[in-house]
């Protein structure tokens, strides 16, 4: 994963908008419905979570992996610069409006900056750049403009080139593909997912221990409660952080460079890392320091 300026969630320049924009579902994640546009009711007024040390205890573990990709400060300072919902009512709305279409166009720039990092020269790279070009003039548009975007729209012309990118970094991998597999609670120990294709992939609370999941393609799996431990996802592709905290791993679990081991996970005993050669890296792909994804 890169540490890319401006894609990384930054609460102290936001007001709270992923505490109130939102529609929360009472669930494992949630404790307590709360519809859109309404405050949490445990946001401060200093735009802080009350109980953030404490989310996971107090049943708001979907609240300790959402990630807005920075989209959160962007509205904030840039959008409506200097202005807090709180002190403005008329612009509430607007803000919150323009946050859910802000939030999906940052995370397809993270996308595309992962994707050119992994693409070497070459018509498809030229093609990542203007479409990363294209996504920053959309996100840089004033209020109006911003609620014009049609995002769907948008991430459909998007998304070939990332699998495209994907594609061209798993090359002479032979990894499965297993695209949008249901594969909720399944024992995957000793599978050879080097180089698969799991895109979209429902993995909540599979067995994945000891698994090498070098140069595999994440790009929006779901990883709730997946065992990680003792894992090798050292070069997994698109793999972002908030994937991490929602899985379970241990220390020994390896991971991509500028991604870090959550504070819940433990050090239990592990699986040894099961290994098989990946064929060589494709020149200019830098796969071995990348790393999630957007709708596939």
């Amino acid at each position: 994963m890169s540490e890319t300026p401006g894609l990384r969630a930054d609460c102290a320049r936001c007001v709270g908008l992923c505490c109130v924009a939102p529609a929360f579902a009472a669930s494992t994640d949630f404790a307590r419905d709360k519809p859109a546009g309404q405050p949490c009711p445990n946001l401060r007024a200093d735009s802080r979570c009350g109980i953030h040390t404490e989310l996971r205890e107090r049943g708001y573990p979907g609240c300790t992996v959402f990630d807005c990709f920075g989209a959160g400060q962007q509205v904030t300072q840039v959008t409506y610069p200097g202005r807090d919902w709180r002190d403005d009512p008329a612009t509430a709305a607007g803000m919150f409006a323009a946050f859910t279409v802000a939030r999906p166009l940052h995370e397809l720039l993270w996308y595309l900056t992962e994707a050119l990092a992994l693409t070497s020269a070459g018509p498809l790279r030229d093609e990542l750049t203007a479409a990363l070009d294209t996504t920053r003039a959309l996100v840089a548009g004033g209020p109006e403009e911003l609620h014009a975007v049609d995002v769907d729209d948008h991430r459909a012309r998007v998304n070939p080139l990332l699998s495209a990118a994907s594609e061209a970094a798993r090359a002479g991998t032979g990894g499965p593909d297993r695209r949008g597999a249901l594969l909720l609670g399944a024992d995957l120990r000793g599978a050879d997912l080097v180089g698969a294709n799991l895109r979209g992939a429902r993995l909540v609370g599979a067995d994945l221990r000891g698994v090498d999941l070098r140069r595999a393609d994440v790009t929006g799996a779901d990883l709730r409660g997946a065992d990680l431990r003792g894992a090798d996802l050292s070069g997994t592709l698109f793999l972002h952080q908030s994937q991490l905290d929602a899985a379970r791993g241990d220390r020994r679990t390896a991971l991509p460079a500028g991604l870090a081991h959550p504070g819940h996970w433990t050090g239990l005993t592990l699986t040894p890392v099961r290994r098989r050669p990946t064929g060589g890296r494709a020149a200019g792909t830098g796969v071995a320091r990348r790393g999630r994804g957007p709708r596939r």
